[in-house]
Formats: C-alpha cells, structure tokens, sequence
C-alpha cells in the first residue's frame, strides 16, 4: 500500500482527468433510465407518441455522446498505465544488477529471473493494472448514475435493488485475499516448474549418456503435482467467486420482478420499474460483473506480481547484519578504540584477473580519513579502475579485507553498498526519463530543494533550462559526452552515500569545468572524495596523491612525490608540469 499511495500521488493529475472524462459517463447512465421512465409514463402510456419518440431521442443521443468519452478516458488511462511499466522495468533492471553483482555464481538465475519481469511480468501489471482501473472506475461512475437516477424515479427501488448487491459484493471481497494466496501459490509452482526445466534442457545430453533421465524425471514429479495443486485451488476460488457474482448480478433483477406488485402498490409507476430495469440491466449489472471479474482475476494476479517486484526488493536489502562485523566491534579490521572509522580502510589486497596471472595489485593497503580528496594516478592498464571496483564491492579480491566508514564491504548487499558510496564511470548512463528523475536515481526520495541544491552546486541549470526544467523529459540521444557526465555529477552530489569515487568521469568536460565540479563535490557536507586521475590538475587539488606501479604504490603529496617517485615524475613530465 504505501507502494501504491506513493505511485497515485505522484500521478494525482492524471487521476483526476480520469475522473472527470468518467463523471461524464455517469450523466450518460442517468439520463439513460430516466429517459425511458419519462417516455414511457408521459409519452406512449399517456397516449402522447411524440413526447415518448422526443425523451427516446435524448436518450439515444446520450449513447451516442459515449464514444468521444471512452476516447477521453483511454486517453487519461495511459498517463497511468505507461508510467507504472516504465517503473516496473527500471526496478526489474536494477533488481537483476543487484543479485548479480551481490552473487556472480548465481548470474545466469538471475538472468533468466529478470527476462521473466521485464517481459511476462511486467506485461501482466501493465494489462491487468489498466484493466483494473478501467473497470473500478467504470462500475463506480456507472453505479453513482444509475443509483441516482434510481432514487430520482422512486426511492423505493433502492430498498429492492441495493441490499442483494451489497450482499454479493461483501461474499466477492471475502474470497480475495485467499484469491491472491491461490494465485500467488500457482505462480510459485510455474516459476519453479521453468526452472527445473530450463535447467534440464541444458543437461540433457550428459542425462541421456549417464543413464539417469528417470531420476531427472522423479525430481520434477513433485513439482508437477504442485503445480497441478495450486491449479486446483486457484480454480476452487474461482468457483467460489462466480457464486458471489451471481448473487451480485442476477439476484436484484429477480428481485424486482418479485416485488413488483409491493413497488405498485407504493405509487411506482410503469415508466420507473422499465428505467430501474434498464439501470440494472444494461448500465449497472454488466458494470458490476466486469468489476468482479476483473478483480478477482486480473487484480489477484497485479498483487501478486507487483508483490514479487517489492518483496525481491526488499529481500536485497533488509539482510541480516553479518556477525561480527558492526563497526563497534573489535575484529582484525577494527579500527582502534576512540577513534573515528576511516571512510575507506583495506589491507593485505591482492587483485588479479585469473590463478597464474600476475596480479594487479597485491598487498595493498590504503587508509582514507572522512572527508579527505585522494587522488590516483598512474600508467594505463595498471589497474586504477580494477581498484576503484574493489573498493566499491563491485569486484571481490582475492586475498585481503575492505572497509567502508569501518563496516566490512564483504557480504554487503547492494543496497547497504549504495548507502555508502557512488561509483562514476567514464561513460556517464542518461536513462529516459524526466531530468528529476535521473538525478534522483540514487536517492528517489530526494525533494526539489535538494536536487536544486545540487543544480546550483554542480552549474547545472543552463543544461537543466536548455532541456526543459526538472520535469522536463530527456532523450538520452541528444545529449553529448559531457552533458551526460554533468547529469551523472548531478546524481552523485543528491544522493546519500558519504565516498564518491569519480572513475575519470570528467573527461569529457573542460579543465574548468572539471575542476568546478570536483571542487562541489568535495565540499559536499561529509563526502570523501577519491579521483581517478586523467589530468594532474585533478591531482595538485588533492590532498593526497597515490601512485600506482604495478609493483608498488606510492603516497603522498605532489612535491614529496617529484622528489621521491620516478613514476611519478614521468608522469608529471607527460603532463608537461614545469620543475
């Protein structure tokens, strides 16, 4: 629900012109019934055929009237239905990049889980959200015309028509919490049942050759009868629904026949018991049956898949903290009492692409104070970038531990990981969607004053004005090399984590800009700043510069090191700094 509240909220504009194209259906469904009492009891009963051909007229005109609405509300429907896939996709994607990067060995599952969401998934919240709200929104207008127009002929209808139609709705919403439970169980058995499959397929062969496809085979009969359980109960439910519709949509109509005579005898006229059948009938009975349809089928199934997409969600980023690894407690890695964690800290790292290759790093060790500006530098190839993944946890080394503000990065998942730093590649990643938004990537939370916070810090608003303000949408295509490493700037300085590491994001951007936007960055209230290097400018504006050799690092600042680092100083030379 506050999944939900959140999404309606933010899309409250689109709700309410859906609601206003269907308040114009609901005046169609009153004028309807109303029409045919008045031609019938002032028209052909009264013996006057003009005035009953006259109020038909006007009924048939308002029928008419109903296409250009529906028009109106399928246009409204998709400024809700669009936005909610696009959702769903961004979180399908991001929800398969967490598991992989948390669990490589478990990469190829977590493919075959995210082709899942982001294709039938994603397209059963899409269909059956729009189908949902369609029909809510139609039985609830349709049912305010009809009620009204009932009430308008005679009050007493209402005593007739209103309790068996509560009744059933009450019987309907009691079977949907079991409905989703049933049908969240069948979806369960399915996914697994793929699964098995999928994994059979690949070793069929080798099953084939070692003689055991009977085993494989008793190893899936299990899930079959799962699957076949779970299809049982979900019909079981089924069954038990169309008896709360038919107690819904058939059991008034009887009604009103059997309480015809009492309904005469209470003044009701002809004309009304033929326009509060035509209400039941033709506008709030079909409405009611298609709103119970569609929530008993199309609703149980959104739940429980927009359930999956939440609960993976949280599964990846509520784990339990690992044992002995709070920052107050004192293991080999603990930093000493009294003292405030470092924000980066690592020991004993070895770093290498396979077993029997030389290792990129090896025995390193590196210590970051809170709030210190680290440059690195050193010869391409030599492993800058390698080092900037381990100390984010993208990569896992071979040897060593790794801490960030004192807690082991080891076992963490990927959203404690986005907490406490923002990695800034070279190629900066612009997705479609509104410049807010992409801003907000790492902190969806954000308001306006702090993504304006941002703006202001970075520069940002002659780019923010050319594409249209913050609400304004972006097309990725557009936008040059350095555009979209200023956005990505923006999108580190907004979000939370305390460590930004800038993998020679700025390379696209002039030596002025550049150095403005690292120069935001560092003063960002608590952030840590480590630059990968590809201009010395980067590394004179550091209070610390570590260079890596390949054999070795060295450490210091840019005049300790011309002194006591060759790398260093050819370097320098490169980068034509005089002395």
């Amino acid at each position: 629900m506050p999944h939900v509240r959140s999404f309606l909220g933010r899309h409250r504009r689109a709700l309410l012109r859906l609601g206003a194209w269907s308040l114009m259906e609901s005046v169609q469904t009153f004028l309807v019934g109303i029409c045919l009492a008045r031609a019938l009891d002032q028209g052909f009963l009264a013996g006057r055929p003009p005035v009953g051909l006259a109020w038909l007229a006007v009924a048939a005109v308002s029928i008419l009237l109903a296409g250009p609405v529906l028009r109106g509300v399928f246009v409204q429907l998709a400024g809700l239905v669009e936005p909610l896939r696009d959702g769903l996709v961004r979180r399908a994607v991001e929800q398969a990049l967490r598991r992989a990067v948390a669990d490589p060995a478990q990469a190829a599952r977590a493919e075959r889980a995210a082709v899942s969401r982001l294709t039938q998934q994603t397209e059963i919240a899409r269909d059956s959200f729009a189908g949902l709200v369609l029909t809510m929104r139609s039985f609830l207008f349709t049912a305010v015309g009809a009620l009204a127009g009932m009430a308008t002929l005679a009050p007493e209808l209402l005593v007739v028509v209103v309790p068996p139609m509560l009744l059933g709705l009450v019987l309907f919403l009691l079977t949907l919490v079991p409905m989703a439970a049933a049908q969240g169980r069948f979806l369960d058995a399915d996914e697994a049942f793929t699964d098995r499959a999928g994994a059979l397929r690949s070793q069929m062969r080798d099953l084939v050759a070692c003689g055991t496809t009977g085993t494989a085979v008793d190893g899936t009969t299990g899930l079959i009868g799962e699957a076949a359980a779970s299809t049982r109960s979900l019909a079981r439910w089924t069954a038990a629904r169309m008896l709360a519709l038919g107690v819904a949509g058939q059991l008034p109509v009887v009604l009103l026949l059997v309480a015809t005579p009492w309904l005469r005898d209470q003044g009701v006229t002809t004309g009304a018991l033929m326009g509060a059948l035509a209400y039941l009938v033709q506008s709030l009975l079909p409405a009611l049956q298609q709103m119970m349809t569609a929530v008993g089928a199309a609703g149980s199934r959104l739940v429980v898949v927009l359930d999956r997409f939440v609960s993976e969600e949280a599964d990846g980023g509520d784990e339990e903290e690992p044992r002995g690894t709070e920052a107050g407690d004192r293991g080999p890695c603990a930093s000493p009492a009294g003292e405030a964690a470092p924000a980066v800290w690592c020991r004993g790292v070895r770093v290498s692409y396979g077993a029997g290759t030389r290792p990129l790093v090896e025995g390193f060790g590196l210590t970051v104070e809170s709030g210190e500006r680290i440059a690195v530098v050193g010869p391409s190839g030599i492993g800058k970038s390698t080092l900037a993944h381990v100390l984010c946890g993208l990569h896992t080394p071979d040897e060593g531990a790794v801490r960030l503000a004192g807690r082991p990065i080891a076992g963490r998942s990927a959203r404690e990981l986005a907490r406490l730093r923002v990695l800034l590649p070279q190629q900066g990643y612009v997705f479609a969607g509104s410049v807010r938004e992409n801003l907000a990537q790492l902190e969806p939370g954000a308001g306006d004053d702090r993504i304006s916070r941002a703006v202001a810090a970075l520069d940002l608003g002659p780019l923010v004005d050319r594409l249209g303000g913050l609400g304004a949408d972006v097309d990725p295509g557009t936008l040059s090399a350095g555009e979209r490493q200023a956005l990505c700037l923006g999108r580190a300085y907004v979000s939370p984590a305390p460590l930004l590491i800038l993998d020679e994001s700025t390379c696209h951007l002039d030596p002025a800009a550049e150095a403005h936007a690292e120069d935001a960055l560092a003063s960002r209230p608590g952030t840590t700043l480590i630059v990968i290097a590809h201009r010395l400018s980067s590394a004179l504006r550091a209070d610390r510069i570590l260079v890596l050799d390949g054999s070795g690092t060295a450490s210091g600042t840019h005049e300790s090191l011309l002194r006591d680092s060759p790398l260093y100083r050819d370097l320098a030379g490169h980068w034509h700094v005089p002395g």
